[in-house]
């Protein structure tokens, strides 16, 4: 299993490669990340409905399916749309959050009021497809705008850089995990998480840092200022948050009793299993990036 998975790893990151390689000869910039979110957000969004299904919940399917799909549409209103400044990045991120106010937050809302019947359930129906429109839509519009955050070129490395060192962290916890793993970290949420995998996910994910913050700004000829110690800052922070998202879609699951979000990809399960961390961790390195910290 753990070769299987290093190769089909391997495979999906250089899927992603290319279409980050796609995305950056794209115009106007983000046109193919924006596709890719879509349809990815689509599909954790039935995944996060099927999580819910298992757990004996039952929001309304169509209400977290159309909160998702419009949150992140309507991230194409400032990118495509209209003529933000690359300096105003909270400006542009002001249309994702109307949307999850409308579709996310008073959407469900109006559902429950359409189909209510008799007492019991509606708040907890409500909150469950706000949390879920949350989750996917709202997480996932973070790298788009960090795709775009400080021009194409430095928002491609941003993005690169999110996206190299989340995915060094996964893998960095689970071959050390599988390797040397001993010490249970969370053994009530996910027995197979270990203190030693979480350790080999820092250090890879400060490797990646490393790698991304000194190659990926000279091969995109991307003119950025760094401080000595950002891509250390970077790795840590980013890396943390990436961890935690992992550990989060495993609480998930144990909740409802799950072992997979999906089974589609054998050995990795579904969407939201491959993304978990990129979610958690797509704000945080927004948040680094906007603030000039790296």
């Amino acid at each position: 299993m753990l070769r299987w998975r290093l190769l089909l790893g391997a495979l999906l990151i250089g899927a992603l490669i290319g279409l980050l390689w796609l995305d950056y000869h794209a115009s106007p910039p983000a046109m193919a990340l924006f596709v890719l979110v879509l349809v990815f957000g689509l599909a954790a969004a039935q995944e996060v409905v099927s999580l819910l299904a298992t757990g004996g919940y039952r929001p309304h399917p169509g209400a977290i399916y159309a909160g998702t799909l419009l949150v992140i549409a309507s991230n194409a209103i400032p990118l495509f749309l209209l003529s933000v400044p690359d300096d105003r990045p909270l400006e542009r991120l002001a249309w994702p959050l109307l949307a999850f106010t409308i579709f996310g937050v008073l959407g469900p809302l109006v559902v429950e009021m359409i189909r209510y019947r008799q007492p019991g359930g509606v708040m907890v129906n409500v909150a469950l497809a706000t949390f879920g429109i949350a989750y996917v839509g709202l997480l996932f519009s973070f790298s788009l705008h960090l795709r775009v955050l400080g021009g194409p070129r430095a928002g491609m490395v941003a993005l690169a850089a999110l996206v190299i060192v989340v995915k060094m962290g996964d893998t960095g916890a689970y071959t050390v995990g599988r390797l040397i793993g001993r010490h249970k970290m969370a053994p009530l949420i996910s027995p197979g998480k270990t203190m030693e995998g979480a350790g080999g996910a820092v250090l890879f994910s400060c490797l990646g840092a490393w790698f991304a913050f000194t190659w990926l700004p000279v091969w995109m000829d991307a003119d950025i200022a760094q401080r000595s110690w950002s891509w250390l800052l970077f790795g840590l922070l980013v890396g943390l948050a990436g961890l935690a998202g992992d550990l989060a879609e495993s609480l998930f699951k144990r909740d409802v009793g799950s072992k997979d979000s999906s089974s589609w990809l054998p050995g990795f399960g579904g969407v939201l299993d491959i993304v978990d961390s990129l979610l958690f961790a797509a704000p945080v390195a927004f948040l680094c990036w906007w603030l000039g910290m790296v």
